[in-house]
């Protein structure tokens, strides 16, 4: 084996976990290589998930202001239309332009890239098929590494009897691509990627049923914060079907045929689209996980890690999807630091108690730490305090009266325990919580910190006050 296909690290996947976790590893002095089977850096956040859906969030947004809002602020725009290919085209240079930078940002720290799909051969080996071979064509390169990091992510869960085909009934990156507006959306799943979705095709005109098994939508929730959550989509004009199963689909005609059951009543509806968004899995296919003996979950598919990212065979470590916890990029991210920190001898190391959480519906909603629910649940003395938006000036002043903040506190101690929000820009407001909690703060610490006036960090200072008079009479 040459030098020059010798390694101290080979990270398979160029994702959120897979490139911070090189582009880290090159700045502790590794020689690293980063294996990417798809013709973009980025992997599904950057190119089929977060960045696009955002970006089509924010356009979708931005049209449904100037259709139902600028004229309450005295701007007359006119008769308004939508340029849905001019809209997907910006959406497409926002991922063009976050992937190059990827490529740039390893590039320039010195990593080498492979292009191609790559497996696990034997262990201290990585075997690399060009892009655009079959296995016959091309020859495979093999990459000899001190240590391998596994950052593959997941893909999309399918439900018996609703196949992909990637026309009527699709992924979430087909819906963040279609070429019209659906007449009806039909989504199956009220989670996370489910409302986005739904939200951005509702925005542009779409007629959106959202069916659920559960009782209620994105089920981690705090349950005051989920009930608002269901209560402000439904007036946006989404339709929630929620005790419901779909029992299975065909296409009629260029329709989606979908029947359900709920409280022992069958119906037959009919989508001109069906997203199934119930969930993703570990993408593991191809990697050659039973030739080497790793231990995985048989039931979710992840690969069982230690603290230190190890998996069951020596020399190769797993991080983001692939292992136990939320699939969140920035979970991902950070688990890829902690990785690579671990295998230079470093303390490397994750905080899963404070992992911030987002919805990107408008409102936004955004929580980290502990629900209502779950301090019951472990028995926890506690102490709620909640302000709701419409007392702050910021958002009286920007029309958004929807939302409020809650502050979770251990009522003997007032240690933070959870802070839930559901309002305007609350994904960028939970972060102040999250440093609160990393530090051990109390709620009386976010209390007595002046903030700024008029903002809608207001809001989480004044529940924070609020929790005094709890904690005041709870001994």
């Amino acid at each position: 084996m040459s030098k020059e296909n010798t390694f101290d690290l080979v990270v398979v996947g160029a994702g959120p976990g897979g490139y911070v976790a090189a582009v880290r590893a090159a700045q502790l002095g590794m020689k690293t290589a980063c294996v990417e089977k798809e013709g973009r850096l980025g992997g599904v956040c950057l190119n089929v998930g977060c960045i696009p859906s955002k970006a089509l969030l924010d356009s979708s947004e931005y049209y449904h202001l100037a259709r139902a809002h600028f004229a309450g602020h005295g701007i007359r725009t006119g008769k308004i239309s939508l340029d849905l290919k001019a809209m997907m085209a910006r959406k497409d240079k926002v991922v063009a332009d976050l992937t190059d930078q990827v490529q740039r940002l390893l590039v320039g720290n010195g990593v080498t890239i492979y292009q191609g799909l790559a497996s696990l051969p034997e262990q201290g080996k990585v075997a690399v098929q060009p892009a655009g071979t079959s296995g016959k064509g091309g020859e495979t390169l093999v990459l000899t590494a001190e240590h391998i990091l596994l950052a593959t992510g997941s893909e999309p869960m399918a439900l018996p009897g609703l196949a992909f085909d990637a026309k009527r009934i699709i992924t979430s990156s087909e819906a963040l691509a279609l070429d019209e507006v659906p007449g009806h959306l039909g989504i199956v799943g009220g989670g996370y990627i489910g409302l986005e979705l739904g939200s951005v095709w509702n925005r542009l005109g779409a007629k959106v049923t959202v069916l659920e098994m559960l009782p209620k939508i994105a089920a981690g929730l705090d349950g005051q914060v989920n009930r608002s959550l269901l209560r402000i989509l439904k007036d946006q004009g989404l339709e929630f079907r929620l005790n419901t199963r779909v029992l299975g689909a065909k296409i009629v005609k260029n329709q989606v045929r979908v029947e359900t059951a709920s409280e022992n009543q069958k119906e037959t509806l009919s989508f001109d689209h069906l997203l199934v968004s119930i969930g993703r899995k570990p993408l593991t296919r191809g990697l050659g996980l039973e030739k080497l003996g790793m231990a995985t979950d048989p039931r979710s598919g992840h690969i069982r890690v230690g603290a230190d990212y190890r998996t069951s065979v020596a020399g190769i470590y797993a991080i983001g999807d692939l292992v136990p916890g939320p699939m969140l990029a920035h979970k991902a991210s950070a688990e890829g630091v902690a990785a690579v920190e671990c295998m230079a001898g470093l303390p490397g190391e994750v905080n899963y108690d404070t992992i911030p959480a987002v919805i990107y519906t408008w409102p936004e909603v955004a929580s980290v730490g502990l629900t209502e629910e779950q301090v019951k649940e472990q028995g926890l003395p506690y102490c709620v305090g909640t302000y709701p938006f419409s007392g702050t000036g910021r958002a009286r002043c920007m029309g958004e009266k929807d939302g409020f903040v809650k502050v979770i506190a251990q009522s003997k101690t007032d240690r933070i325990l959870g802070v839930h929000i559901i309002g305007p820009r609350a994904a960028d407001m939970i972060a102040e919580s999250v440093l609160a909690m990393e530090f051990g703060a109390c709620s009386e610490d976010i209390a007595r910190t002046v903030h700024g006036h008029p903002t809608f960090a207001e809001a989480l200072q004044e529940a924070a006050l609020g929790i005094r008079k709890c904690s005041i009479y709870s001994s």
